[in-house]
């Protein structure tokens, strides 16, 4: 009959905890049966009710001691409480009963007999509904109340008297459905909202949990790193590490979001594997991931750091496809850099950026010049779209000449910046920007056109030199954009040459394959800038129209410049010869490099030896002197 189940149980601790800490009815039951109890002995010179009215009043007293004394039973468990509370309700239940049979038995006036019925018939009627929680407590609690009132009551000879018994029996019934409806309602209520915490807690883990690696999301990074600093602090040192796959849009683009997707899986099951027990490991978003561990000090920094570059960047193979995923990341430690979670993340988010400028696949520290570092670049990048705006850039030309006549063959278009406040500044300073914000593909379809202009006003034998970024390629309509240049400025196609640097080959892009087939057939010529700084790998000028090869000035007037560079030099011309291909050197700045790099094969030559970049109209002008020189006739007539 009064089996319970688990959810029975916890309703019995909600029930026990609020009997001890609500005391309040315990107090005003116990008072009204302590007075109920001495006055109906008043009336009545029996010694045993009235030794019973006071067993009760203690009873009821020390049951209002023990539920204000619960400081002090805190440490208690529920079932101790329980029996306690059992113990003292049950014996209450029993003298309060005992009194009102005897003062039917010993036949007391009728209101003291009334007084003592009243009372327990409505101290029953309470027990039904506040023990409901545990039936059994509210079911006993009444037999031991009413049973010996009813006896008394029946063995008596009216009618009337018996007939209140059987009414006292049926109240029973009555109240003990209620209980058990009550328990019912109470057992209902305590599941639905263990239901609702259940969910609830289901819906947060899953609101901070990212959906494709099962690692933490934004929200859940937040919330544990936050908790985890407030343990940490107190022992060691914090690393945060900050990762970004790169070049993981590639993936997305040429094996699709579900090849993607199972990367961004694998390189979060190798975080798992390579992280500390206690670490905090999330997906920040796209392709980014934090983890955050106790170290001893920066030492331990940097050898995790090694580790889970390594880690992140070994080979992974996705069905048949085997792809390489490199990362670059960035490092902020507690208490160093920053006392705040907010604080590291700002640090590892600026060493991260630090990281992929300078090169990408590597780990990089925050420090603090950082900070300064990234306000000058966003400084430079909100000036440098005004810049546009106003004007305030200017192409420059710098001629490229042939060494054996000394004639000017092509002018290499520079951009130059004149700020108003700033006065000049230098390419290297904006340009990286243009490029890290996208800014480049504006900026370099400008100079494009602003180049071609020029150079339709020069005689049909000179050309013009454009160097072009990564992301100008692989734009969309890269290449139409630049046919739609030469078209407006009437320039003919093969008077236009793009300089390309190796690292814009390095990916194998389709892209830009297409991208220099499509120029190309339209009579477009390209050149290799940089020449041997990078992979210098032969198989480019094998693979891509190239028609001219510019050697990089650091084996011109670099500090390795010597005998070895100028063996390279003559050996990469005696190549280009061969191939029937053009070689420029750069940096020419005195006389013996020039002849030097002459004897060596080289054929073109660029350097300040020459000329500095020079305004459209003094390259006109230079021009000009050049044609006056060359046929002094023609510029009399």
């Amino acid at each position: 009959m009064f089996r319970t189940n688990a959810i029975d149980d916890r309703v019995r601790r909600t029930l026990v905890a609020n009997l001890y800490t609500h005391p309040g009815t315990l107090f005003t039951g116990a008072a009204n049966g302590i007075i109920a109890a001495l006055i109906a002995a008043s009336y009545s010179n029996v010694n045993v009710i009235f030794d019973t009215a006071v067993a009760l009043s203690a009873i009821g007293a020390l049951r209002v001691t023990m539920a204000l004394a619960l400081p002090w039973l805190v440490g208690r468990d529920t079932a101790w409480l329980e029996r306690i509370y059992q113990l003292g309700a049950f014996s209450y239940c029993l003298v309060v009963g005992v009194l009102g049979g005897m003062t039917v038995e010993y036949d007391l006036p009728g209101p003291a007999q009334m007084l003592i019925i009243c009372y327990a018939i409505g101290y029953g009627s309470g027990m039904s509904s506040r023990n409901a929680g545990r039936p059994a407590i509210a079911v006993w609690g009444m037999v031991l109340t009413f049973a010996p009132i009813c006896i008394a009551l029946w063995r008596q000879d009216d009618l009337a008297t018996k007939a209140l018994a059987v009414a006292i029996v049926i109240a029973f019934m009555g109240m003990m459905s209620i209980a058990f409806q009550i328990f019912r309602t109470l057992r209902d209520s305590v599941s639905a909202a263990e239901t609702s915490a259940r969910l609830a807690e289901k819906m947060q883990v899953l609101a901070r949990t990212d959906v494709v690696t099962g690692l933490l999301n934004r929200a859940g990074l937040n919330h544990h790193l936050i908790e985890h600093l407030a343990r940490w602090r107190k022992t060691s040192n914090i690393a945060l590490f900050w990762f970004d796959l790169d070049k993981f849009k590639e993936v997305n683009d040429a094996l699709g979001h579900q090849t993607g997707d199972r990367v961004l899986v694998e390189v979060a099951h190798r975080l798992r594997s390579q992280g500390k027990p206690d670490s905090v490991i999330g997906r920040f978003g796209g392709d980014e991931y934090i983890l955050a561990c106790e170290v001893r000090d920066r030492r331990e920094a940097e050898t995790i750091a090694l580790t889970l570059l390594g880690e992140v960047s070994r080979p992974l193979r996705i069905d048949e496809s085997r792809l390489e995923i490199a990362c670059s990341m960035g490092i902020a430690l507690y208490p160093h850099d920053g006392e705040d979670i907010e604080t590291l993340m700002q640090g590892a988010d600026l060493a991260l950026y630090h990281a992929k400028v300078n090169g990408r696949n590597q780990a990089s520290f925050f420090d603090p010049e950082m900070t300064r570092e990234l306000v000058r670049r966003r400084e430079i990048e909100a000036e440098l779209r005004l810049a546009m705006e106003r004007d305030e850039l200017s192409i420059f030309f710098q001629p490229i000449i042939d060494l054996k006549t000394g004639k000017i063959r092509a002018f290499e278009a520079l951009v130059r910046w004149f700020h108003p406040e700033k006065g000049e500044l230098r390419p290297d300073e904006f340009i990286p920007v243009a490029e890290e914000t996208g800014a480049i593909i504006t900026l370099g379809n400008w100079i494009t056109a602003q180049a071609a202009r020029a150079a339709a006003q020069w005689p049909e034998d000179v050309t013009v030199a454009v160097n072009l970024s990564p992301l100008q390629i692989k734009a969309p309509g890269a290449a139409l954009g630049i046919l739609n240049a030469l078209r407006e400025a009437r320039l003919p196609a093969h008077r236009l040459e793009l300089e390309i640097t190796e690292t814009v080959l390095l990916d194998h892009s389709k892209q830009t394959d297409d991208f220099m087939a499509e120029l190309s057939a339209a009579g477009v010529r390209f050149a290799l800038d940089d020449f041997g700084t990078g992979y210098s790998s032969l198989g480019y000028i094998n693979k891509y129209p190239f028609g001219k090869i510019k050697v990089d000035r650091s084996f011109v007037s670099g500090v390795n410049a010597g005998k070895k560079s100028e063996a390279i030099i003559r050996a990469v011309s005696e190549m280009a010869l061969t191939l029937d291909m053009q070689i420029v050197a750069e940096g020419l700045e005195t006389i013996e490099q020039v002849e030097a790099v002459r004897a060596a094969g080289c054929t073109l030559g660029q350097g300040y030896y020459f000329s500095r970049a020079v305004p459209d109209y003094l390259a006109a002008m230079l021009l000009a002197q050049e044609r006056e020189k060359l046929n002094p006739q023609r510029a009399i007539g």
